[in-house]
């Protein structure tokens, strides 16, 4: 059986997942809760992967690696092999996924970014869809879902309030 691909992802609620030039402090501007299910969706994964422009914004936000205790692959295509903390990879994004998708693991969580997740989008490689709603309305921005995707159909699995977010899980139907 394949492992499926979670992508956890916040977004306005006009869905866009950044402002202009990939601004994301209005998402802390608003008042969650705990950790806003972060905790539980983290526990069902052992493998990340992520594009070089959402990892570079990370470590530039944090002190250590958040993620050092799992296997994380960066797709980049200027950095090649690892660091200690993550391992790049400068193949053909898709065919490294759907490789990674055969192997023995449990979930593997596609972190972003925008370019990322539209390639995972038109060839259907996204299993699961957790968008945590922030209550805020950008007008323009980087948007969630990149058109044209394909059509997928859903299955609502749970929702959930965290203060100021929604959360919406979704099973997309294959």
């Amino acid at each position: 059986m394949a492992r499926e691909i979670v992508l956890f992802i916040a977004a306005s609620v006009d869905g866009f997942i950044a402002k202009e030039g990939d601004d994301l402090d209005w998402l802390h501007e608003t008042e969650g809760e705990g950790d806003n299910g972060f905790s539980e969706m983290y526990e069902s994964i052992d493998t990340i992967i992520m594009g070089k422009k959402t990892y570079d914004y990370v470590v530039s936000v944090t002190d250590t690696f958040p993620h050092s205790d799992r296997k994380c692959y960066v797709f980049s295509r200027s950095e090649q092999g690892s660091n200690g903390d993550v391992e790049f990879v400068n193949e053909d994004v898709i065919e490294f996924t759907k490789r990674l998708k055969q192997q023995d693991g449990a979930k593997i969580w596609m972190v972003g970014g925008a370019e990322l997740l539209d390639a995972f989008m038109k060839e259907k490689l996204i299993d699961e869809i957790i968008i945590t709603f922030s209550p805020h309305i950008l007008g323009s921005g980087v948007p969630l879902f990149k058109a044209p995707n394909p059509e997928l159909s859903l299955t609502l699995l749970e929702v959930k309030r965290f203060n100021q977010f929604a959360q919406m899980h979704y099973k997309v139907k294959h």
